[in-house]
Formats: structure tokens, sequence, C-alpha cells
């Protein structure tokens, strides 16, 4: 493998990387204050992306209740993305009410509360394909307006061209990686949902709202599902309902490798995991997918807890 080569799939694998730790940190937000892993939000990585899609002003297809349907208005590829992923912050919250509280609130087992998500996911995965259809999106041609399909990193002579789309969608997961990092570690709020996480009880009786803080959870964790989905769908487009599947599977092998509930340790494992899929040679593009898992795997057997997650302390 050449240098141009190398770079080019290093790029590559870092914006495809920044992905599933977007997607990632959604998964990592709640188990870190539930301890409880959300398979809802799969889905709503996969709705997120058509709130954007619709919010674009596309029209959609001839199959489901809304076909050939289309918003009278269409709104900036920036801004439908913001507004997207608001929309599937708000249905993580919805999420929530349905599927998590009414579970919490008697006191059920986590295993409940993980089969009642799943449910949720399937239900929503159904509904989205009754409305709009199984066939595949794909985001209009200007979607990024007037920027360039490629930047090339290279020279004249020895290209190393990278689509643009992946250094957006590098840049926006860095990005939103920062501010998440800032909001946990630096404000009363993200010190409120660090002593949630230690103990629910002991913070509600320290005068914390948990019920506040909890559905900002949900909404933040729907936010970076629904941008997740986006980039992913401006990239290869949205490829059904069902696309959100594989990257749920992916999310949980990135939060397992990098350390549960371990912020940093997702941004890790989704990058890692980027990076291997994008050195895989074509001729084995079809297994790709299972280089995350064979990843985890080995990772594992050296350290259980994954990389940056700490061995848990049992109090006696």
């Amino acid at each position: 493998m050449n240098t141009n080569l190398l770079l080019q799939n290093a790029l590559n694998g870092l914006a495809i990387g920044g992905v599933y730790a977007i997607f990632a940190l959604g998964y990592t937000l709640i188990f870190s204050i539930l301890r409880i892993i959300n398979f809802a939000h799969a889905a709503v990585f996969t709705i997120g992306a058509y709130f954007t899609y619709m919010l674009t002003g596309a029209r959609f297809g001839f199959n489901g209740l809304l076909a050939n349907q289309a918003l009278p208005f269409g709104l900036p590829f920036p801004l439908a993305l913001l507004f997207g992923a608001i929309l599937a912050g708000l249905l993580s919250v919805a999420v929530e009410r349905l599927a998590f509280r009414p579970l919490r609130d008697r006191g059920a087992d986590p295993l409940l509360t993980l089969v009642s998500s799943l449910g949720v996911a399937v239900a929503l995965v159904n509904i989205v394909q009754y409305l709009v259809g199984a066939e595949n999106y794909a985001f209009p041609d200007n979607a990024l307006g007037t920027l360039p399909a490629a930047i090339n990193f290279g020279s004249a002579t020895q290209p190393v061209p990278v689509r643009t789309v992946q250094i957006i969608i590098f840049a926006v997961s860095m990005l939103i990686v920062i501010i998440l990092t800032l909001l946990i570690n630096r404000t009363r709020t993200g010190k409120a949902l660090q002593a949630i996480a230690e103990d629910v009880t002991t913070a509600s009786l320290l005068g914390i709202n948990t019920d506040r803080l909890i559905l900002l959870t949900f909404f933040l964790s729907g936010l970076l599902g629904g941008v997740a989905g986006t980039l992913v769908g401006v990239s290869v487009s949205i490829n059904g309902p069902y696309f959100g599947i594989a990257f749920g599977l992916k999310g949980l092998a990135v939060i397992v490798l990098g350390g549960l509930g371990d912020i940093p340790g997702a941004v890790a494992g989704g990058l890692l995991i980027g990076l291997a899929e994008a050195f895989v040679p074509p001729q084995y593009v079809a297994y790709k997918d299972a280089i995350a898992f064979a990843l985890l795997f080995i990772v594992l057997l050296a350290r259980p807890q994954g990389l940056l997650g700490r061995v848990a302390v049992q109090k006696v």
C-alpha cells in the first residue's frame, strides 16, 4: 500500500469512525445515567435521517402513506440537519416517557426495560416503513451547497482525494465530542448528571431534579442519533427503515470496546473501529462488519473493562 492510499484510507476511516463515535455516545449517555441499553436508539438514528431529508423539501417515493409527498418549503441543509436532530431528540424523549419511565417508577428489572426499548424500536421502524416505504432515499446533490465533491490532500501529480462529505462528517463529529465533553465536565448540569450516574436516589435527596435531567439525557442522546443518521444518509443515502440496525450493533461494540459508560472511551472505540474497517482489503470488503466484533473480542481478552474503562469496585 503506497503512502497516498494509506493517507486516504486513514482519513476515510476517521470520518466513519466519527459517526460511530457520535452514535455510540447516545448509547453511552443513557447507560452512564440509568445503567441500561436503549435499543430504540437505532430507530431514532434512522428517523433522524428521514426528518432531515423531509426538511430539505425532498419528495418521498411512490410507496407508503406519504407517497409522492413533500413539504411546501425546503430548508438549507445545515438548518435541516439542526431541526431534524432536534426532532430526533424529542422523539427520544417520547420513547423515555412511554418505554422507560413507567417501568422505572415501578422498580422493574432492567432486563424488562431493555425488552421494552427493543419493542419500541421495532414499532418505530415499522411505522416509518408504513409511512414512506422501504426504498432508498438519497439527499439532493446540492445538499452541501457549492462545496466541491472532493478535496485533494496530496499534490497534482500524486492526488489524495477525499470526499468533502467525509471531511464534514469528521469535523462535525469532533465538534460534538468537544461540546459534549465541556457540557459534562464544566457545567453545573454536567456535574448533576455525574451525580445521578453515581446514585439516583442520593442525587434526588440532594435536591437535583433527576426526572428533568434524565429527560435531558434522552434528548441529547436522540439529538446525537439524529445527527449521526443524517451524516450517514448524506454520505451513502438512507438505505431503508432498517439501515440503523447495523449501526446499532456497531454502536454496542464501540461502547463495550471503549468502556461502558465512558465518553472518551466511546470516541476512541469509534475511531479505532472506523480505521480498522477502512484498511480492510477490497477483496474482503464483504466481511468488514466482522472487523468490529473481532476487534472487540481481542481487546476484551486483554482488558475486560474496555480500552478506557475502569474496573468496578465492589463494596461489601
